[in-house]
């Protein structure tokens, strides 16, 4: 069951032929975890979506207000008996149809839907290899709009076939200036002795809710700084840890690249303290 426009409807539903997300990519959406009915970082979830409409020059309605955004998300947590689990919960933004390239509209339409998960906090496995590598084909342009969650993702497909095609876990992606800016599904961070250090948004990486909620746990650590600055491909051998972070995962950590292994301690520090803040929040 999925929640269109407010109703709850089952998951065959269609869009019209013109709907502008599946036309032109003109729509964005955000990927959250609900967890027994609480949804996980649901203000900075909204925020980055409010902000990411200002910027596509959306017209957010009057009620889409963070209660709003809240509750239609419950809608289809209810609707598929998620309230009493943990999910995933996918909800995506449209611009109304009419227009080419131009809009001639300036409502805008949702989609939410929501699918199990199966733990309700973040793990880690550090018995199964994770193994990337650079995907190179296309790049990233260092600009506001590669920061944003559109549904314009294809050089992330293209580099998921690409990693499934050489029996890869996953891969990082370079942008015009070449530098690593991400995977292809979350935020990049390294680790070198004690300093941590993740692409900065200005280089085009994807500007992630959990990224935010991490780079806030580090701050907090004594032992640790905090950098984010650009990455050249030619650091990443010589790091001690890689690890990639989504809401949905939480941190993911890189066990090969190419040549090169790596271990995982911070890792595991630094998902003990995300837990930690989860449960604090919730």
């Amino acid at each position: 069951m999925i929640n269109f426009n407010g109703t709850v409807t089952n998951n065959t539903t269609t869009i019209a032929y013109n709907n502008r997300g599946f036309a032109y990519g003109d729509a964005l959406f955000e990927t959250l975890r609900v967890v027994h009915g609480k949804i996980l970082f649901l203000e900075a979830h909204y925020f980055r979506l409010m902000a990411s409409m200002r910027i596509l020059r959306m017209e957010i309605p009057m009620n889409f207000t963070m209660e709003f955004f809240g509750e239609e998300i419950m809608k289809a947590i209810t609707a598929n008996k998620l309230s009493e689990t943990s999910a995933r919960v996918k909800v995506t933004v449209y611009r109304g149809e009419g227009g080419l390239y131009l809009p001639t509209s300036k409502t805008v339409g949702y989609v939410v839907s929501a699918t199990p998960l199966a733990s309700d906090f973040y793990l880690l496995d550090d018995s199964t290899p994770y193994e990337v590598d650079l995907f190179k084909d296309y790049y990233v342009s260092p600009d506001l709009l590669s920061t944003l969650k559109t549904t314009s993702k294809a050089i992330n497909v293209i580099g998921s076939i690409y990693a499934n095609e050489n029996d890869l876990d996953n891969c990082l992606l370079i942008n015009t200036d070449k530098h690593v800016v991400e995977a292809l599904n979350g935020n990049l961070f390294l680790v070198k002795g004690n300093t941590i250090k993740t692409p900065p948004i200005s280089d085009g990486c994807l500007n992630g809710v959990l990224r935010k909620q991490l780079l806030e746990v580090i701050k907090l650590l004594p032992d640790y700084t905090l950098t984010e600055a650009s990455v050249s491909p030619f650091e990443l051998q010589r790091m001690d840890e890689m690890f990639i972070t989504n809401v949905i995962t939480g941190i993911q950590p890189i066990t090969k690249y190419r040549k090169k292994t790596y271990t995982v301690n911070v890792a595991k520090q630094l998902l003990q303290k995300l837990n930690v803040k989860v449960r604090l929040a919730n």
